[in-house]
């Protein structure tokens, strides 16, 4: 995404916001909800990528905590300090997701929350793919995204200018099938981040299987 010269645009973004990101999203009950299906689903032990980790809480702190091996990767350094401070249990790594390399099979669940939107949508489309390639047969994948039709938009959030890329919500679900996996249940929620600068933004949290399963209900 940049040069070694260089911040990308989202690390710049999130250096800048550090734990204030994490105050400000605390209290989101459909992400905690999100990780108690995770959670009630996972087997002992398994191997979690959380990308986008950001701070390590609540994703990598609460997965750790019930004794799985999580990786956390993120572009912010500032976030990868944070998160390595904040949960010592789990790894962190300063990186771009799309450039690390992914073993096929290699993973029991992969957590993608709000990692995706300052991607361009083929590379939002891509990266899902190898995601769900990384995952074992019958493997768990959440993803949660701001499911609005736009591309490369500008605006701010947060107090922070940013460029964001998404998709609506039918047609994320669209994506992560094409992908290969079945989506088992999807949220759609309306959340007000806890700062001044913040707007009320809509959530979508999917969750999904590499392979079948019982498929999300219609609507």
């Amino acid at each position: 995404m940049a040069d070694g010269n260089r911040r990308s645009p989202a690390a710049a973004v999130f250096d800048a916001l550090g734990s204030d990101y994490e105050k400000a999203f605390a209290a989101s009950e459909a992400h905690r909800a999100s990780l108690a299906w995770l959670l009630e689903r996972l087997p002992p032990g398994s191997r979690v990528l959380d990308v986008g980790s950001g701070t390590g809480r609540p994703t990598a702190a609460t997965l750790a905590a019930a004794g799985h091996r999580v990786l956390g990767v993120d572009v912010s350094p500032v976030m990868v300090e944070i998160a390595s401070r904040q949960v010592p249990e789990a790894e962190f790594r300063r990186g771009d997701i799309r450039e690390l390399p992914l073993e096929d099979g290699s993973l029991d669940a992969v957590c993608v929350y709000f990692a995706l939107l300052q991607m361009s949508r083929a590379e939002q489309a891509d990266l899902v793919r190898r995601l769900a390639l990384a995952l074992r047969p019958g493997g768990l994948f959440a993803l949660a995204t701001v499911p609005l039709d736009v591309e490369g938009f500008d605006g701010v959030f947060m107090g922070q200018d940013v460029r964001v890329t998404s998709f609506a919500a039918q047609a994320v679900t669209a994506l992560v099938r094409e992908a290969g996996l079945t989506v088992l249940s999807q949220e759609s929620v309306m959340f007000v981040p806890a700062h001044p600068d913040a707007t009320p933004e809509p959530q979508l949290f999917l969750h999904g299987r590499r392979g079948g399963g019982e498929a999300a209900p219609a609507g």
